[in-house]
């Protein structure tokens, strides 16, 4: 099972800051490697701001409802998880530019 750090509410990555059903996707930051639920909660325990992961198939994107990782291209083509299915929030693409660069 991959770590996720952070403030997170429950076993599928929600967190203080997002929390609503389908806000079940943790994200990796280029730098430490650490997966968060969202840029917020690494900004509060980390050092150093999140570093956008720029590699499309680097697999930075993990799913908190199946703990399955994919890649970035994976998780940008889809609305939900390949693998088990679960909804992603559609929201999460206001902050692309934080997490993808």
């Amino acid at each position: 099972m991959t770590k996720v750090y952070g403030l997170t509410i429950d076993d599928e990555t929600r967190c203080v800051h997002y929390h609503g059903e389908k806000d079940i996707i943790a994200l990796q930051c280029a730098q430490c490697l650490r997966f968060y639920p969202c840029y917020q909660c690494h900004d509060e325990c980390e050092d150093h701001h999140f570093f956008p992961q720029t590699d499309r198939t680097f697999h930075a994107v993990l799913c908190g409802h199946c703990q399955t990782t994919l890649s970035i291209e994976e998780y940008l083509q889809a609305k939900k998880c390949p693998h088990c299915g679960h909804d992603f929030n559609p929201n999460c693409a206001k902050h692309y530019d934080i997490y993808f660069g």
